[in-house]
This record gives structure tokens, sequence and C-alpha cells, in this order.
């Protein structure tokens, strides 16, 4: 890293073991990556709330040549996060992946994604902007409103049975594109 690793806390006390273990996971960042320029960690307790425990929220924003990547997950459903070890765990993992493939793009190592798959709507969120799908080969694969053909997940019903391309996502496969293919059954 080129310049010093900065660590903030918000809304807690300043923690010299918490630090000291964001200090080593950011140490190790740079097996994923060997050009990370900086490297910024906030640890944010926010406030109590009287039926939930203090669920804390970790952010990293790293810089490499060309680009920043952020990591600023929302964690207001994982209870894990109410152990701020566990926010700081998965936080650091998320980076550790988005390094990862950021330099294997940088070097032209991304798969290409050329077939499309077939798979049925399995579950709907339109209010949250996204679904999962059920590949015919059994895979749950992740999909977001922008990776609908002409934006329409308003239309799309579970059951429906779609074509689609695939990526890794941070958190597993997720669809790029998915598109309805109507009447059309594939071969199964």
């Amino acid at each position: 890293m080129q310049l010093p690793l900065e660590v903030t806390f918000r809304g807690m006390d300043h923690s010299d073991a918490m630090e000291a273990k964001i200090r080593e996971r950011a140490e190790k960042l740079d097996r994923f990556h060997d050009h990370i320029m900086s490297c910024r960690v906030v640890v944010e307790a926010p406030h109590k709330h009287s039926h939930k425990g203090k669920i804390y929220h970790v952010s990293l924003d790293v810089t490499v040549p060309g680009t920043e990547l952020v990591v600023n997950r929302d964690p207001k459903d994982n209870h894990a996060h109410e152990d701020a070890y566990v926010a700081i765990r998965d936080a650091f993992d998320a980076m550790e992946r988005k390094l990862e493939a950021h330099a294997n793009k940088k070097r032209g190592e991304v798969k290409s994604h050329d077939e499309e798959g077939y798979a049925r709507v399995a579950n709907l969120s339109p209010e949250r902007d996204f679904g999962m799908l059920q590949s015919f080969d059994g895979r749950v694969i992740y999909f977001h409103r922008n990776s609908v053909k002409n934006g329409d997940l308003d239309h799309l019903k579970e059951g429906d049975e779609v074509r689609f391309l695939e990526e890794m996502g941070e958190e597993g496969p997720q669809a790029v594109m998915v598109r309805v293919i109507g009447e059309e059954h594939p071969e199964k």
C-alpha cells in the first residue's frame, strides 16, 4: 500500500483490538491486487434501537490505479453484524473478491459468457429491485432489475421461463441479462 491505512470509528469508542484486526486484514489485501494505493476503513455503530441489538456497519474504500473499489453493504437485517468482528470479516471478504475480480479483468482473465442458460423465475422482490432464478440444472441465480431486458421486472411472474447470461458476482452467481422466452421451451 502506498499510503498509510486510514481507520475511523463512528458512534463508538476507538478499539485497539479492532484496529489491530483491521490492520491485519488490510495487509492481506495485497495478495489480491499488487498495486493498492490506499485503503480507508470506517467502522460505525448506528444508533441504539429499543427492540434490536446494535448492528455494526463496516465500509471499505480501496484505491487501485484507474479506479476506486468500495464495499458499503447495508447490514440492517444481518444480525451476525451485531458482532463488529463479523462485520469486519464480511467487509474484507467482499473487498478481497472485488480486488481479485478487478485484477483478473485487468489481466484479461474475465470469463466469456456467450452461452445463454435457461431458468424459471423462482422469486421476485420488485420493491427491492431483484429476483432469483432457478436454473434447469438446479442452481439459484440472483438478478437485478437492471439485468431484465427492457427493464421489465414489474411484468415478470414467478414461474416465467427465461434465458439468461451469467457471471460470478460479489456474493455468487448473478444473471447479467434476463429475458422472457414465452412459450418457447428449452431442451432439458
